[in-house]
């Protein structure tokens, strides 16, 4: 069985439900280096425009994206070069799954990591609420790392139907 099929079979069984149908995908890789963060971050809006996104939705999300890249930048290779793995599915009527990967040093304590202002660097620039953020703009977030092959981020979003918005009474 392919992964992708077997990927589907495992996510009904989780759910109870059968998976949400693939609209449209994509995937790209950058070097990880902080120039690249805004690129990340246009390409993301980019994408998710063609679900015809609120300002809000869009802003959040771009956002999000932007403090994962930050992450993999400033915390998965230390100092060292490396990639991280983009990839953006849309599914269902409007729903948005982004993941931002790295084959870094992982995080040793996730759920320490994902708690507001923790930070392993509290004497550099680090506020330590890049979870948080990537929390408070989707509906969804998993961190999956292992400590010295590297991390993956998954954020899932349902965008409101924004024809409905702009025209009711």
């Amino acid at each position: 069985m392919n992964k992708r099929i077997d990927a589907n079979v495992k996510e009904k069984r989780k759910s109870g439900r059968p998976p949400e149908k693939l609209k449209n995908e994509m995937r790209f890789e950058l070097p990880a280096l902080s120039i690249n963060e805004g690129i990340a971050r246009a390409v993301a809006a980019v994408f998710i425009s063609q679900l015809d996104p609120t300002y809000e939705e869009l802003s959040d999300l771009k956002c999000a994206v932007s403090e994962a890249v930050t992450n993999v930048i400033v915390h998965a290779y230390k100092n060292k070069t490396g990639y991280i793995y983009i990839t953006m599915k849309i599914s269902g009527e409007r729903t948005i799954r982004i993941e931002v990967r790295d084959k870094g040093c992982g995080i040793e304590d996730i759920k320490a990591a994902m708690q507001p202002l923790y930070t392993t660097d509290p004497d550099g620039e680090r506020s330590g609420m890049g979870f948080t953020v990537m929390e408070n703009f989707t509906d969804r977030l998993y961190v999956i790392s292992h400590p010295g092959r590297g991390t993956k981020v998954t954020m899932i979003k349902t965008l409101s139907d924004a024809r409905n918005i702009k025209g009711g009474d």
